[in-house]
């Protein structure tokens, strides 16, 4: 089997061992197979591997790559993806305990596109139940149990793409889909490690995919390297008429790599100071040395403010009535009940009971916030922030109250950047970007103009061109000898 400094490469590296057949398509999909069967039970990294998928596409693949027809970067490159997109004949459980069963008899349109590519599937990564499409409070709410970050692992792996972060931090694949609603790719990319790509909305299809936020849920990969999130996005952005809101043809390709649709140098920064309520005080070091680092790779930074507006409530409102609406049957068969997770039990018939007018008037005030965020990038190309204001947390037993007695939380954070990224459906990735002193992975997060997808990989890139900390892994052999 090949080992981890072959298992942690980067796409790009991976497909030109491929091509120089230093290995072989079939011996990298073992590889990771194997890895996956020893160290993803232990992380509740997955909800299914899909061997025998994977051994047939990569003996294809390899067939292809000696004879010297090349499908493109992802030719012959193993992934997972994230268990709420189906794949024909198999098991996608959407996370919750209802669908544990589920199959579908078709291909989503983004796996028709990896097949088109060669891509090698894996495994169906875990998921939050629903997505957290009904709410939750913990990493527990999922059929597969908690998913384990692999940087310390009685520490979460944050949000409803939780199994992506664990199968790429881990090195169970070399890249994984993930889905973003409101912070579910930005959010797990940050506390494990890895790059985590939302592109902007309309790019990527959905069709095949489960629905939370029909106006609000992406795709995008979770992968090592902003380079990498690059290649793959490549291969999945591009039009599609199954889904409604996806983007006209050309607007939604994405042709990479595009020095001429990057932003020129110096690069315009716009460094966000009022997003948080509260950020970690080793977060905030990590990322201030992350601006000084743009700084003298060239990149002129300056303070930028989001402005003032109920972007929060705005995003949660939309989530929570568009959710009522995706999950109705769940919720009306009473179904809903069998959920792990005491929030996502009860938290469907309350948004019921928001209307029409109360929906519409969210969206007028959507707009507005809308207009107001992009009139910021007429002064910047990208805007940063930490990727998150802590480090991953302590996996907490599931609540013994139910929501309703719980006691009072934090205040809202009524400009946190993946509420308003997300509501305005603006392109974001989070990267490395240090560690903090107990060995937990810190990010920095770029977030572009919509349909600017190309200036947030730029800034990413050109950040790591001058970093190392996206070459760095966890060491998990305690896992691999348990």
């Amino acid at each position: 089997m090949l080992g981890e400094d072959i298992l942690y490469l980067s796409i790009r590296d991976l497909q030109a061992h491929l091509r120089k057949h230093s290995f072989s398509a079939t011996e990298l999909a073992r590889s990771y197979l194997d890895r996956s069967e020893r160290i993803g039970s232990k992380l509740n990294a997955y909800a299914t591997l899909t061997e025998d998928l994977a051994l047939k596409q990569a003996r294809a693949a390899e067939r292809e790559i000696l004879a010297g027809h090349y499908r493109g970067p992802l030719h012959g490159i193993p992934y997972a993806l994230k268990d709420l997109v189906a794949v024909k004949g198999y098991r996608t459980t959407w996370g919750a305990r209802p669908y544990a069963d589920q199959t579908f008899a078709y291909d989503a349109t983004i796996v028709e596109k990896l097949n088109q590519a060669g891509a090698v599937l894996i495994g169906k990564a875990a998921m939050i139940e629903l997505a957290g499409g009904l709410g939750y409070t913990d990493g527990y709410a999922s059929l597969t149990g908690p998913s384990k970050n692999p940087w310390k692992t009685d520490c979460w792996t944050c949000g409803s793409s939780s199994g992506s972060g664990a199968v790429v931090a881990a090195g169970l694949a070399a890249w994984a889909l993930g889905s973003d609603t409101r912070g579910s790719i930005t959010c797990p990319a940050s506390w494990c490690g890895v790059a985590g790509m939302r592109p902007s909305f309309g790019r990527v299809s959905r069709h095949g995919a489960m629905a939370i936020a029909w106006s609000m849920d992406k795709l995008g990969p979770m992968a090592r390297t902003a380079d990498d999130c690059g290649l793959i996005l490549s291969v999945i952005a591009g039009h599609d008429p199954k889904d409604h809101d996806s983007l006209p043809t050309t607007d939604a390709q994405f042709r990479y790599p595009a020095p001429d649709l990057e932003p020129h140098m110096p690069l315009r920064v716009g460094r966000l100071t009022n997003v948080w309520n509260k950020i970690d005080a080793e977060v905030q070091k990590a990322n201030d040395e992350g601006t000084r680092v743009l700084e003298r790779a060239g990149a002129r930074v300056s303070d930028a403010q989001i402005p003032d507006g109920p972007f929060e409530q705005a995003a949660e409102l939309t989530i929570l009535i568009e959710s009522a609406s995706a999950f109705q049957d769940l919720i009306d068969s009473g179904r809903c009940t069998s959920l792990a997770d005491p929030l996502g039990q009860i938290n469907g018939y309350a948004s019921q009971a928001f209307g029409a007018s109360d929906y519409l008037q969210v969206q007028r005030v959507r707009t507005v916030l809308q207009q107001q965020v992009d009139k910021l990038f007429d002064s910047f190309d990208v805007l940063t922030t930490a990727g998150q204001p802590d480090l991953a947390q302590p996996l907490r037993q599931p609540p013994s109250k139910t929501p309703a007695q719980e006691e009072p939380g934090e205040p809202i954070e009524t400009r946190a950047p993946d509420g308003v990224s997300s509501l305005c459906g603006l392109p974001a990735i989070a990267i490395p970007c240090g560690f903090s002193s107990n060995g937990l992975p810190i990010a920095i997060q770029f977030i572009g103009r919509a349909a600017h997808d190309h200036a947030v990989i730029a800034a990413a890139r050109l950040f790591q061109r001058h970093t190392g900390w996206h070459k760095k892994h966890p060491s998990i052999s305690g896992l691999q000898d348990a």
